[in-house]
C-alpha cells in the first residue's frame, strides 16, 4: 500500500506539501497541487483515517448503545439520533447489547479507547457507578432519569405517566388494574410498578400479583397476557400495557378467549407508535424522534444537563 512519502516522492514535493493538499490548504501553488493528485492516482494512495482522528483527536463518530434494533420504540429513538448526526455531520456507532454488561462495557471501551468520540445510553443494565467512571474520555448522555449523577441525560417521568393512566382509568370506573412491562429490574419498569403500588394504596384497592405481566415488549406477548388472565377466577377489567406493540397483540387475540375491548378489558398502550393510531388505541404519546434529537445534542454540549420531556395521554377507542 502507498504512503504518504511514496506520493511527494513522485510529485517531486515535501509531505509537509501533500499533507497540506490533502486538508486542502489554501496556499499552495496549483502546480503542486496537480503534481500531488497525479501522484495520488497513479500510486492508489488512501489517507489512513486512524492517523487524521489521532492527530485530531476526534472521530465524528458518536457510538448509541441500544439493546435492541427490532422495535419501534429503539428504532425511533435512533432515528432522531441519526437525523441529528447528520446535521452536525457525525456518524453513529450502533452497539446492539441485549441488555449485556460485557457487550455495553464494550462500548464504553471504545470511549475510553478514542474510537468514538462521546456515546448515548438508550438503555442499560451496567450500573450508573461504574459508567461514571468513563466520563473523562468523552461525553456520556443518557435516556433515563439519572437523579443526582453528572451526566447528561433527558427523560421521561414515567411514575407520573402511569399514575396518571392509572387515574383515568380508575375515574371511568375500574377497580381491577393491571399492567404489563418488559424488564422488571429496568428503571422505568420500577417507577411504574412503584407507581403502580402507591396508587392502590391511595385508592385502598388490593394488590394483587397475578395482575402483572413480565418480559412482554413485542406483538406476540399481547396473546400470552390473555393467556395468564384467562387462568383468573377474578380478571382485571383494564390494563397498561408495556407498549403499543402489546397492546396491539391484546387486541388481535382478543376474539379468540372471547373478549372484548374495551367493554371487557380497557387498554392503554405507551408511546403511540404508528400501529396504535392504526388501530384507534389509547396510549401515553412519547415523542421518541425528538428526544432522539435532544440526546444526540446534549453529546455536543460543553457542560451537563437533565431535560425531562411532557408526554400526554392520547385518548382513541380502547377505554
Amino acid at each position: 500500500m502507498a504512503t504518504i512519502r511514496d506520493v511527494a516522492r513522485l510529485a517531486g514535493v515535501s509531505v509537509a506539501t501533500v499533507s497540506r493538499v490533502l486538508n486542502d490548504h489554501p496556499y499552495v501553488k496549483r502546480e503542486k497541487v496537480e503534481a500531488v493528485k497525479k501522484a495520488i492516482a497513479e500510486t492508489g494512495y488512501i489517507q489512513n483515517i486512524n492517523a487524521i482522528n489521532l492527530k485530531k483527536g476526534k472521530t465524528n463518530l458518536v457510538g448509541m448503545v441500544l439493546p435492541l434494533l427490532d422495535h419501534p420504540y429503539f428504532s425511533q429513538l435512533m432515528q432522531g439520533i441519526s437525523t441529528a448526526a447528520s446535521v452536525h455531520h457525525y456518524k453513529l456507532v450502533l452497539y446492539q447489547t441485549g441488555y449485556q454488561e460485557g457487550q455495553e462495557m464494550e462500548a464504553l471501551e471504545m470511549l475510553k479507547l478514542k474510537q468514538i468520540d462521546n456515546l448515548v445510553i438508550c438503555s442499560r443494565q451496567v450500573s450508573l457507578a461504574v459508567i461514571e467512571r468513563f466520563r473523562q474520555y468523552g461525553n456520556i448522555v443518557l435516556f433515563e432519569n439519572g437523579g443526582n449523577t453528572p451526566l447528561s441525560y433527558t427523560f421521561v417521568d414515567h411514575y407520573a405517566c402511569f399514575m396518571n393512566a392509572l387515574t383515568y382509568l380508575y375515574d371511568r370506573g375500574h377497580r381491577e388494574i393491571g399492567f404489563s412491562i418488559n424488564r422488571s429490574d429496568g428503571t422505568n419498569s420500577k417507577q411504574r410498578e412503584q407507581a403502580y403500588k402507591d396508587f392502590l394504596e391511595t385508592k385502598g384497592l388490593r394488590y394483587r400479583k397475578e395482575y402483572i405481566v413480565k418480559d412482554c415488549l413485542y406483538l406476540e406477548d399481547g396473546e400470552r397476557v390473555l393467556k395468564q388472565f384467562s387462568k383468573l377466577q377474578q380478571r382485571p377489567t383494564a390494563l397498561l400495557a408495556t407498549s403499543d406493540q402489546v397492546a396491539a397483540g391484546i387486541m388481535i387475540a382478543s376474539p379468540e378467549y372471547g373478549i372484548s375491548i374495551p367493554e371487557d378489558l380497557a387498554i392503554i398502550g405507551f408511546d403511540n407508535h404508528p400501529i396504535a393510531k392504526a388501530m384507534n388505541i389509547t396510549t401515553i404519546g412519547i415523542p421518541l424522534n425528538s428526544i432522539g434529537q435532544t440526546l444526540f445534542e446534549q453529546t455536543l454540549s460543553e457542560s451537563a444537563s437533565h431535560k425531562e420531556v411532557p408526554v400526554s395521554l392520547i385518548e382513541r377507542l380502547t377505554v
